[in-house]
């Protein structure tokens, strides 16, 4: 075990075994082949393990018995990982054996080792269901190079296998990307996204950053509750507890001049949403009707719902023609009307709970909703499939990326009779 002393950094916390290892995985992953061959001679610092040095002889030989031998015998590995593993070699044995033509011994080796295996009877089923589909197993090439599939193996144990016996895929790239972000993070004034140098510490500059007051809009006569800019940034949008919502357009210079004054709400107006192509806004309240305008004129299209419908999100479809609204009314759910004034679709009733917050995926075919019982509900709007996720702490709202890809969902956490923020957001995958 090495020593602080003979550790790397000013502050000794990096193993110098590790960082020349993951050194030598970029160079291999860069191209640099003869480069990191060099690196692990001068240095004596192998990429591989031991351990898997020894696993890829093995499977290089086609010894199968050693091989599943030695996964068996493999330390730090939990049941989980040790059967994936296990899985992968015993599915290229079984394969071997079908392209070479010994259908008799690939069955044997199905029913007596892998058919025990606690790996899911989904992936059994569909080993299985290759014995009559070559394709699915892609032994259905006359050519198939068998060498070709035990490098394949080797590359799907890499990923399986944990440190140190293997080491994650591009650790390098990954450590050294982390160290960006945290840098762009505590970055006070970052307003740039143009790649950032490695040369030097990240720092943007103040005066970079819009931090002077150029203009004070004052035309509401109350508390000014939500703005929001149009997606082409032409136009900003104001609701007011004065009961009107205010379009504004943005000059030349970057000031404002007023366009419309929207006065059709009784109470006061708590949310504003553009249309994908800023020709309709939405404008709601608590207690309150919807209104949906036309920007070009300022007029009233449309007034959606009755009185009493406690709005609490609005979200677009891509196409501008169709939104849903949710409500924090348990009764009332969630909506989906057109741009005409017509209802199409509803979601309510006693198992809806309070809607918190509305988000369309950009090819509008999910609808994703954040709830007051502490669950994320992806909604296939065509299928009307549902997904739940369930968080352990209350979500308070959600914003998607602009590919559909990620969802950040800043989390509260309750404290006796209090709800105190955390000081992050958690960023979650959308996954299919």
């Amino acid at each position: 075990m090495e020593t602080p002393l003979a550790n790397l950094g000013s502050k000794h916390l990096i193993k110098k075994h590790e960082f020349v290892r993951v050194i030598i995985q970029c160079l291999y992953s860069l191209g640099y082949g003869k480069s990191a061959v060099c690196l692990e001679s001068e240095s004596g610092i192998d990429y591989k393990s031991d351990e898997f040095g020894t696993l890829e002889s093995y499977i290089r030989a086609a010894n199968w018995d050693a091989c599943i031998d030695s996964v068996s015998r493999l330390n730090g590995l939990t049941n989980e990982t040790r059967a994936s593993a296990l899985f992968l070699v015993l599915k290229q044995w079984l394969l071997e054996y079908l392209n070479r033509g010994d259908d008799s011994l690939a069955l044997e080796i199905l029913q007596k080792k892998i058919s025990g295996l606690e790996v899911g009877k989904d992936k059994v089923h569909r080993l299985a269901f290759g014995f009559l589909s070559l394709k699915e197993l892609g032994l259905d090439k006359v050519d198939t190079d068998i060498y070709d599939f035990r490098k394949n193996l080797l590359m799907e144990l890499e990923k399986v296998l944990p440190p140190p016996i293997t080491l994650p895929d591009r650790r390098l790239e990954y450590l050294v990307e982390m160290a960006v972000w945290s840098q762009i993070n505590n970055c006070v004034f970052h307003n740039s996204v143009d790649a950032v140098s490695l040369y030097e510490d990240h720092h943007c500059n103040g005066s970079q950053f819009p931090t002077k007051t150029i203009q004070i809009l004052s035309n509401h006569t109350n508390e000014v509750w939500y703005v929001q800019f149009s997606n082409n940034g032409s136009y900003l949008a104001s609701s007011s507890s004065d009961f009107t919502a205010i379009i504004w357009k943005v000059l030349d210079d970057g000031k404002l001049s007023q366009r419309h004054v929207l006065r059709n709400h009784q109470k006061p107006v708590s949310f504003v949403a553009w249309s994908p192509d800023d020709t309709m806004l939405l404008t709601c309240g608590n207690i309150e009707v919807l209104n949906l305008w036309d920007v070009e004129t300022g007029t009233c299209k449309h007034t959606y719902g009755n009185d009493g419908f406690i709005v609490s999100s609005c979200a677009w479809f891509p196409d501008s023609k169709r939104f849903v609204c949710g409500s924090s009314d348990p009764e009332k759910g969630i909506y989906m009307w057109d741009s005409e004034g017509n209802e199409i679709q509803s979601w309510k009733g006693m198992r809806m709970p309070k809607v918190l917050d509305l988000a369309i995926t950009p090819d509008g075919e999910k609808l994703i909703g954040i709830f007051s019982d502490k669950d994320i509900r992806i909604l296939n709007v065509g299928t009307s499939a549902e997904r739940v996720i369930s968080e352990e702490h209350p979500i308070t709202s959600l914003s998607l990326s602009g590919d559909g890809v990620h969802m950040e969902l800043p989390r509260f956490e309750a404290y006796s009779d209090l709800v105190w923020p955390f000081n992050d957001c958690e960023l979650r995958e959308l996954e299919p």
